[in-house]
Parts: C-alpha cells; structure tokens; sequence
C-alpha cells in the first residue's frame, strides 16, 4: 500500500476555489459548496484525491494509492467533483463526484463508460429511457475529522451539507430527472447486519424490471427465516425501526450513508449489490431515486433553500426588483425551471 500524499498547500486551493465555482452556502454549519474538475482545478482534485484515501482507508476500504483518483476523474469529459469546503477551517470536509446523463459515452458493447460498468450491467430500456436523464454519483466521503463529534456543529451536518449541494443541482439541472449511485459496506462490516440491511432494501425496493442488475451479486448467507421473523412490517418505517434495532443487536449501527439514502423516497429502485475488486472488496448497492419523488420535507431543505439563497443574492444586487415581486419570485423562478424542463424535453423528443 502506498503512503498517501502530503496535504496540499492552502494557497494553491484558495486560487482554485474561485467564486465563480461555488454553488450555494449551506444550510447549517456556515460552509460553502463548490463544483470544480480535474482542468480547472487540479490542486483542488488532487487534495480530493488525498482526502478521499484516507477516509476510505479509515473505514477499512481505499485504493491502496497515494491518492484516490482514477481514470473517471481525469478523462476529457471528467467527473465534475461537488465539495463543501469549511471556510473558518479553510479545509474541504467531503464531497461527491458525478456525471450527468448527457455527458455519459457508451462503449462498443452498448454499455456506458461509467464508473460502476465494471461491476453492473445495464438494460437496453434503462440506457434509453433513465441515462440521459441521470447524474451518476459516486465516490461518497466525509473527512475523518469531520466524522468525530468533536468538531462539532461542521461535523454534525457533514451529509446535510452534502445534500445541499445535490439539492443545487436538482435545480440548476432541469434536463435531469434520477439520481444513480451506490451505497458502499465495506468487507469488516458485520455480515448478519449486511444481510438484514439488503433483505431490507431487497423488500422495500427491489427493482423488478430489471433494469439493472449486478455482474457478480452479493451472496445472502445469513437465514432467510431469520429475517423474515425479524421484518414483519409490510410498513416501511415500521419495518425500518426493526431493522434498525436487531442491527444495533448485533454491535454495529446502519451506515450514515445507506440510512440518508433509505429516508429519501419511497419510490427508490434498489439494483442489488455486487462486489467491487477494484476498491478493496467493497460491497457497493445501486439505487435510482426520481427527483419529483423524494420527499417532500427533503425538498423544502435542500431544493427551496437553494431558491431562497438566490432571491436574496437578487435582492442584493435589484432590491427594488425583489420588493416589488414579492412573494411571487419564488413563484416565477419555479416556473421557469418548468418551461427550461419542458423545452429540454421538446428539443429531445424532436431528435429522436
């Protein structure tokens, strides 16, 4: 295993994080979200890279490089990389990379070239009829700092802030319509717990179309009557509070992660879980959540305050515009995020 880098120099990521790369303050915790590549700021993604290393290595998983970049996050069209940085710490806190379905090339064999092709296979309907529409993320993290309750209020809304940059790009994006991605657990993580989480999403979730599928699934070895005398609730959140309790039986707790994701709509597709060779046998769930679908309370945090942030840069720079809309800005902008989905949807379907 290689050494991981040293730290980059602060000055040579403050002239990369330019104001014109942030996209939105935070709810809580007074941090700033920023979006920046490979190209336009390769400092920045190399202390990424550093940083998402040691997160994953503290969680048992890593790449076992110095840092933890691939080919995705270098190719010409490259993963964009979503951060929130902590501007009193001035250190990046975690992030997320991603790439839209426009921007997604397929290979020879018909198959995106995406960072999960290696491990899922993926239908003729869903590369038709979801990718174009789909931001693909990836490459979840949180600093390991920023995971401790010592730092605080930056640590206790380490994935709220995470969110609000998704909530950000569900409004600056009108031509996406899902969110894809994987839910990671690594090879140390309780199998018992493991099993009971995928039966879980497997029950509630489970893709039936097809539409995805694992190359090589995860093998459920823990007893399948055992489980079933563990989720008896048909209800979602009633069957949730029991795994959760036989999970916290067994010693451990749900993931962060896998727990935001389960709480986000009740229309998510689960795809199953397969094993990641590349990434130290990471056990990694693909899910497929629709943005009109996530619930509504999620909205109101991560999607209206994005909107509320604009109107007050507006009000800023036109007061006297503001004031006169009123309430109806909010209103117009929405509507304008309509007619720009509306008219994405028209050029669309007129070339094909």
């Amino acid at each position: 295993m290689e050494p991981i880098i040293e730290p980059v120099s602060l000055d040579l990521l403050k002239a990369e994080l330019t104001s014109g790369r942030k996209l939105r303050d935070t709810n809580k915790g007074k941090n700033e979200i920023y979006v920046v590549n490979c190209h336009n700021s390769p400092n920045v993604m190399r202390e990424i890279g550093r940083l998402r290393e040691v997160a994953f290595r503290d969680s048992g998983g890593g790449s076992g490089l110095s840092m933890d970049i691939d080919e995705f996050d270098l190719m010409e069209k490259p993963y964009e990389q979503l951060i929130v940085w902590d501007p009193d710490a001035q250190k990046i806190l975690g992030g997320y990379r991603y790439i839209l379905g426009c921007d997604i090339k397929l290979e020879e064999n018909g198959q995106p070239h995406l960072a999960t092709s290696h491990m899922f296979h993926f239908s003729e309907k869903f590369i038709k009829e979801y990718l174009p529409y789909t931001i693909e993320l990836g490459r979840s993290f949180v600093s390991p700092e920023y995971q401790s309750s010592k730092a605080g209020a930056k640590a206790l809304f380490a994935l709220d802030n995470l969110w609000d940059g998704l909530g950000a790009l569900i409004q600056e994006r009108p031509d996406m319509k899902y969110f894809f991605g994987k839910m990671t657990m690594y090879p140390e993580y309780n199998r018992q717990a493991r099993d009971l989480i995928q039966y879980f999403l497997f029950k509630h979730f489970e893709d039936k179309e097809k539409l995805v599928y694992p190359v090589e699934p995860l093998v459920i070895e823990t007893d399948k009557a055992y489980m079933d005398s563990v989720l008896t609730k048909d209800d979602f959140s009633e069957d949730y509070r029991l795994l959760n309790a036989e999970v916290r039986k067994l010693g451990v707790n749900i993931p962060p992660l896998v727990n935001s994701y389960m709480s986000l709509s009740p229309t998510m597709k689960m795809f199953g879980g397969g094993i990641n060779h590349e990434f130290s046998e990471a056990e990694e769930t693909c899910i497929l959540v629709a943005f009109d679908e996530i619930h509504e309370a999620k909205k109101a945090r991560h999607i209206d305050s994005f909107i509320a942030q604009k109107i007050s840069r507006m009000k800023e720079r036109f007061p006297i515009f503001v004031e006169n809309m009123g309430d109806n800005l909010k209103q117009m902008i929405q509507q304008r995020h309509k007619r720009r989905q509306e008219r994405i949807e028209k050029r669309r379907q007129k070339r094909s």
